[in-house]
């Protein structure tokens, strides 16, 4: 295999910039499935080598650990996946990948390897979600010589400032911008989304024992529209059971000249979760994948999906933000969280480009609700000003109806459980809200600049070598992280069979292998003597 990749415009334009401004703090912002990623290790490649730093990233959930380490190995770069705070780094590794929960848990334990790292911060907007995982960031990397933060959405603070992130008038300020119109623009990058609003009329009882009748253009006020949403999403009404239907006929008329293209359910909670499931089987006779955080499985539940060709998964907040499922071409928006950052995150999971597939339109079917509408809205702007439109055929999203303080109050699934006396009654859906007819600008011909192509050097320690696109579902990889787990569990099988076989401590038979092997500890062994301690406990089995 060899090591030369191309980059995408965007991506040159910003790994120069980066270059020439040489800061220690840069923000990046990029729509989702531009490659944000391969920007960020590529940025990084060349600032471990000339300043012989480790590399360290940080990202919101344990699944997204492994993704961050297939695409490193790509470039050469390996990740320690089961690093801990305070241990030592095996020299077959370039850095680690950890997430905000486990720097949260050991701040202190990620500075000393904080001080001498390159660290790349993913959806750093996290650190906003509440003062103590923005003061945990601080304390493992306020001395990291560089740090490179990411998101796939430009953001606000409205609550706790953002470490490291720099402020204009409120806003985090960008060091560079590469939005969804400019990926639009560019072609081939991410597909334009669409968004079918589903209206209808909703009957329900306040948490006041008062009964309501509304249709999502009725003004309300804000807990008035939470609760005709939340009546609207319940799988006991028709309201839903018909997005179902409705968007299961889309996503089978798109399977049709694309075999393996999915569909994503996004639940309020994970009993929501599994209602919708349960409703899923019984509407169209398949069975859905589920992935909730209660399930220590979800992330093999999510890469099973991904490798497959099933038609449903049904998710909370796990497939939100940065999971990489190509295939995805259909989402269904059924979660109560109203937050224009959630609502993009959800977006971005339709987004990303298949190479050789030709148009390849996504669609998002959502609750005509006025503040998912006007979210909607701002996302189809970018969208009406790079694609070539139909003019008979398409018509204008209608206004978004606001209340007066509709759009101000943040909701979650949590909410409800304290609406002790709230109860859907019933929810009818109504005809969906005609969107866009479009094609997209043809670009045959085109002919690849060949500044875009970049070979990469070979690094310095670490282990294993470049192997196909990242964005190939079985790329041949070699995965340091994956062996070395194997190999650690080969170990503690053979010490297990020694003990049985010698009659001897655990204790004994480790220092045993480990004095044969020449190293102190599994947990500090490096693939090379984990290999060797393997043949000395053969050996030894082996031994009368």
């Amino acid at each position: 295999m060899g090591r030369v990749i191309k980059l995408r415009p965007w991506q040159k334009e910003a790994l120069s910039l980066y270059e020439q401004e040489d800061k220690d703090d840069f923000f990046l912002v990029a729509t989702p499935g531009a490659g944000k990623t391969t920007f960020a290790l590529l940025a990084a490649r060349t600032k471990i080598v000339v300043h012989n730093l480790h590399l360290i990233v940080v990202v919101p959930t344990a699944h997204l650990k492994a993704q961050w380490a297939q695409a490193a190995a790509f470039l050469g770069l390996q990740l320690d996946t089961n690093w801990l705070p305070g241990g030592p780094l095996i020299s077959d590794f370039h850095g680690v990948v950890t997430t905000y929960q486990q720097i949260f848990s050991n701040p202190a334990g990620f500075t000393r390897l904080g001080r001498h790292s390159f660290v790349i911060i993913d959806e750093i907007h996290h650190a906003g979600d509440d003062k103590s995982w923005g003061a945990a960031l601080m304390t493992a990397f306020a001395q990291a010589p560089k740090r490179l933060l990411l998101s796939g959405t430009p953001f606000r603070s409205d609550y706790a400032a953002i470490p490291f992130v720099e402020y204009r008038d409120d806003l985090a300020a960008a060091d560079f911008e590469y939005g969804y119109g400019d990926a639009l623009n560019e072609g081939h990058v991410v597909r334009p989304i669409y968004f079918p609003r589903v209206g209808g009329e909703m009957e329900w009882a306040a948490n006041d024992g008062s009964l309501y009748m509304a249709t999502f253009d009725d003004p309300l006020s804000a807990n008035l529209a939470n609760q005709r949403l939340r009546t609207a999403l319940s799988p006991e009404g028709d309201w839903l059971k018909e997005v179902i239907h409705q968007s299961n006929a889309k996503l089978q008329q798109i399977r049709r000249h694309h075999r393996n293209a999915g569909g994503l359910v996004i639940a309020s909670d994970q009993d929501h979760a599994r209602e919708i499931k349960a409703l899923i089987q019984k509407e169209l006779g398949t069975a859905a994948e589920l992935a909730v955080s209660d399930d220590n499985n979800a992330s093999a539940v999510i890469e099973r999906y991904t490798n497959s060709d099933r038609h449903w998964l049904v998710a909370v907040k796990m497939v939100s933000e940065g999971v990489d499922i190509p295939r995805l071409r259909v989402g269904v928006y059924a979660t109560t969280t109203a937050t224009e950052l959630f609502f993009r995150q959800a977006a971005g999971r339709l987004v990303r480009f298949i190479a050789g597939l030709g148009n390849q339109p996504s669609y998002l079917y959502i609750p005509d609700d006025p503040r998912l509408r006007q979210f909607a809205q701002n996302i189809a702007q970018a969208r009406y000003h790079s694609i070539k439109r139909n003019e008979v055929a398409a018509e204008e999203e209608r206004p978004g109806l606001f209340s007066e303080d509709s759009g101000k109050k943040t909701l979650d699934g949590d909410d409800f459980r304290q609406l002790s006396l709230f109860a859907p009654i019933r929810s009818v859906a109504s005809e969906e809200i005609a969107t866009d007819v479009f094609f997209e600008e043809s670009r045959e011909g085109e002919v690849d600049d060949p500044s875009l192509f970049i070979e990469l050097s070979d690094l310095p320690n670490g282990s294993g070598t470049v192997g196909r696109d990242p964005e190939d579902r079985h790329p041949k990889l070699h995965l340091a992280a994956r062996e070395l787990n194997s190999l650690r569990k080969q170990n503690s099988v053979l010490v297990k069979r020694l003990v049985d076989k010698t009659g001897l401590s655990y204790a004994k038979v480790n220092a045993e292998l480990n004095m044969k092997a020449g190293l102190t500890s599994v947990a500090a062994a490096n693939l090379k003597q984990l290999r060797q301690r393997i043949k000395e406990a053969e050996r030894w089995l082996q031994s009368p």
